[in-house]
């Protein structure tokens, strides 16, 4: 390829690395907003919060970029810019995802620790915010890396918008020089070393977080190779 193809593959990426920054941040927010509203007192915070989840579960996020870039703007008489189209439509459906791990990370919490922080007398904020939440987040880290790595391959819709992302970008590559097979190669190698960057990085934190709590990752046993001991084939002698 050329130096101005590259370039045009390079300007992909950098939108794609945007817009997984923007959406995961905002999964990140309404996963722990939504997944502590599932464990509420009331009743009705617990419904609204279930029924969140279950719309956006329940729903394509193809589907749902095509609705807030093209159907929600008339609406409301404004236009979203694809960036915060798609930060939005995927931020709000992986969120729904992130909220059911953090409900579950919150309930595997032991009852034990909940029922201190209630005989310490602490509002029901500073049992979740002392007690709770710092034993959750630790185990909330493997599965929010594989939600990650799943909203790095969600970010390719985006290009239904004429965004230009990684994908977007290596089509118009594909278009240019009439070769499919080494463009989407290219394209593959960048989704994994951005996908195998992640992870690298989500499991540097939760080392982190897990030593903070106590909880270290206990290192992988060696495999001791022990000599077969000598049998005696052909019988004493």
């Amino acid at each position: 390829m050329t130096s101005g193809l590259w370039e045009l593959v390079l300007q992909g990426v950098w939108v794609t690395v945007q817009l997984l920054f923007f959406s995961s941040l905002l999964a990140a927010g309404v996963s722990f907003v939504v997944g502590i509203a599932r464990t509420h007192r009331l009743w009705i915070v617990r419904f609204l919060a279930g029924f969140y989840t279950e719309v956006f579960r329940g729903t394509s996020a193809l589907v749902m970029i095509f609705w807030v870039f093209f159907v929600l703007p008339p609406a409301f008489g404004w236009q979203l810019v694809p960036m915060w189209a798609g930060t939005l439509a995927l931020g709000l459906t992986y969120g729904a995802y992130g909220s059911e791990i953090v409900r579950g990370a919150l309930g595997a919490v032991d009852p034990a620790q909940k029922e201190g922080g209630i005989a310490l007398s602490f509002t029901p904020w500073q049992r979740m915010k002392l007690i709770l939440l710092p034993q959750a987040v630790p185990e909330m880290i493997p599965p929010f890396s594989n939600l990650l790595i799943e909203l790095l391959k969600g970010t390719a819709l985006v290009s239904i918008m004429g965004m230009g992302d990684l994908a977007f970008s290596g089509n118009l590559v594909r278009l240019a020089l009439q070769e499919s097979a080494e463009i989407y190669t290219y394209i593959l190698l960048i989704y994994f070393v951005i996908a195998f960057l992640l992870t690298r990085v989500m499991r540097g934190l939760e080392k982190k977080l897990k030593a903070g709590v106590g909880k270290a990752p206990t290192p992988e046993p060696e495999v001791e190779l022990k000599r077969p001991e000598a049998t005696n084939v052909g019988g004493a002698v």
